[in-house]
């Protein structure tokens, strides 16, 4: 009897263990969650990230447009930055959201790298992330006129990228 209760616990860590491993083994790491595609631009109130007050994310999307979140430590941010700044220069709308980053490192970051944004926003405590379903930045969402998520990535977004999003945001 004495052997049954010492050994409970360890019957009892590795059946904990062999349930958490068949879990993590089921999670599938290339699956990116989109909840919020089909659904409405979340309504938010943002600050500018030129400190000039906020502004509601759904007054500066006027789609179709792309909502791409970025930080200035991002290094895949970084990376899709000249595919962005072709965007721009093709008349593509695109706005950006400064996500969990410093205001100063963003600005710095956009000075360095070009600024492709026709408005950029700061989320600062990722609350906007949260309304949106961030998983990581860079992300990029595409809206359509109405204010409808028709599609996103979660990757570095080239033009390729671009135009399937462009695609969907304009059906």
């Amino acid at each position: 009897m004495k052997r049954l209760i010492a050994v409970a616990p360890l019957a009892a860590l590795a059946l904990a263990i062999v349930i958490f491993a068949g879990w993590s083994l089921n999670t599938d790491p290339h699956v990116v969650p989109m909840a919020m595609v089909g659904k409405p631009a979340p309504a938010l109130a943002l600050e500018r990230l030129d400190g000039s007050g906020q502004t509601s994310l759904r007054d500066v999307i006027h789609g179709p447009a792309l909502v791409n979140f970025y930080a200035s430590w991002c290094a895949p941010c970084a990376q899709e930055s000249p595919s962005l700044m072709a965007l721009k220069y093709e008349g593509v709308r695109i706005i950006g959201i400064a996500y969990k980053d410093k205001p100063l490192d963003s600005a710095g970051f956009l000075k360095r790298l070009g600024d492709p944004y026709a408005a950029t926003l700061s989320d600062p405590n990722g609350a906007a992330g949260i309304e949106f379903g961030v998983t990581g930045v860079p992300e990029t969402y595409a809206v359509d006129a109405a204010g409808i998520i028709r599609a996103k990535r979660a990757v570095p977004i080239d033009t390729a990228d671009a135009e399937a999003l462009l695609a969907a945001a304009s059906k």
